[in-house]
């Protein structure tokens, strides 16, 4: 184990991914720019080439079309998007090609294809770069969506949806690149579609998205002072998701608070909302379920209004306070 950042634990899977299987490459915009991918790709193209390493022209419908293709033919593309926010211009290749082959070929074709997605929230960047829209790929059938919020996360599920047979959307949060963390040097698969817990505790359960976890994890350290137990769950995978990871926490501390980078109205936060519902649980519930989100409207451009917009350590020490009648 050393400690390393998240993004060099991308750049190591990439490496190790490609020096293992040939049939791995890199494809899109800026993969071998600092400014839009971070050091997440350094060094590669020098390593790999121009034939594996592949900056393309501005298309991302062009771009991930050819990555379908290209695994379509036994190739393992990942497919990079700066910033989530230009995917919608690749959702025809997604959604009608990627995700429904397995299931229209009666399973004797697959679309082994990594679709890497950015956030790019913050940093006065506005509405139009800065979208957290996870909840739209999660809705699809037959996409896997995986969000990490660790180095050793990250480079574990990078490996398996990389090896995975069928298209996984992997979804970084620009905000995590520095973060450290412990990876082991050689390749592992974290299972797709497993959960974990980041803190036991037994009056609260708090299920974190992405960079949300850090959030999570500290308000959950503050409140401790006030003798409350939080528990933090990372579901590291929105599909499949690990609802039963979730429902023997909420059985236990019969409070839930769910914390998502997206936005509130049937994002990721109604989702496992409604799942709970569903369960006999909620009717054992000490208090409704809340959902810290960001609010209905597009992200602002302005330094100040992103304070009040970004949801962080603050508002869940809130709505830890109001769960627990405090």
């Amino acid at each position: 184990m050393r400690v390393i950042s998240y993004s060099n634990a991308i750049n190591e899977t990439f490496r190790q991914m490609m020096q293992a299987d040939p049939r791995v490459f890199l494809i899109g915009q800026g993969v071998t720019s600092p400014w839009y991918v971070g050091s997440t790709t350094h060094g590669l193209l020098d390593d790999f080439g121009p034939e594996r390493v592949i900056d393309t022209p501005v298309s991302e419908n062009a771009i991930t079309g050819a990555a379908v293709g290209a695994a379509l033919a036994g190739m393992r593309p990942v497919v990079v998007h700066p910033r989530l926010d230009f995917m919608y211009y690749a959702f025809d290749p997604i959604a009608n090609h990627a995700a429904p082959w397995y299931y229209m070929f009666g399973g004797q074709h697959s679309v082994p294809l990594t679709i890497w997605g950015i956030i790019n929230r913050g940093g006065e960047q506005a509405a139009q770069h800065s979208q957290a829209i996870q909840a739209f790929f999660a809705h699809l059938p037959g996409l896997k969506v995986v969000m990490p919020s660790t180095p050793y996360d990250a480079k574990g599920l990078l490996v398996s949806a990389i090896r995975d047979p069928n298209p996984v959307v992997f979804i970084d949060d620009r905000w995590l690149y520095e973060f450290q963390g412990e990876v082991p040097e050689s390749l592992y698969e974290i299972p797709i579609g497993k959960g974990t817990v980041k803190m036991s505790g037994d009056d609260v359960t708090l299920i974190a998205t992405s960079y949300m976890v850090h959030e999570a994890l500290k308000a959950a350290e503050t409140v401790k002072r006030e003798g409350i137990s939080v528990e933090v769950i990372d579901p590291r995978s929105l599909k499949p998701f690990d609802d039963k990871l979730l429902f023997s926490s909420v059985e236990k501390t019969r409070r839930l608070i769910i914390a998502d980078g997206g936005w509130k109205t049937y994002g990721i936060a109604a989702e496992m909302a409604a799942l709970v519902a569903e369960t006999g649980i909620v009717s054992t519930l000490k208090s409704p379920v809340l959902r810290i989100t960001l609010p209905d409207m597009p992200a602002p451009a302005s330094a100040p209004l992103e304070l009040k917009y970004y949801k962080r350590e603050p508002e869940l020490i809130s709505a830890i306070r109001k769960i627990m009648g405090k």
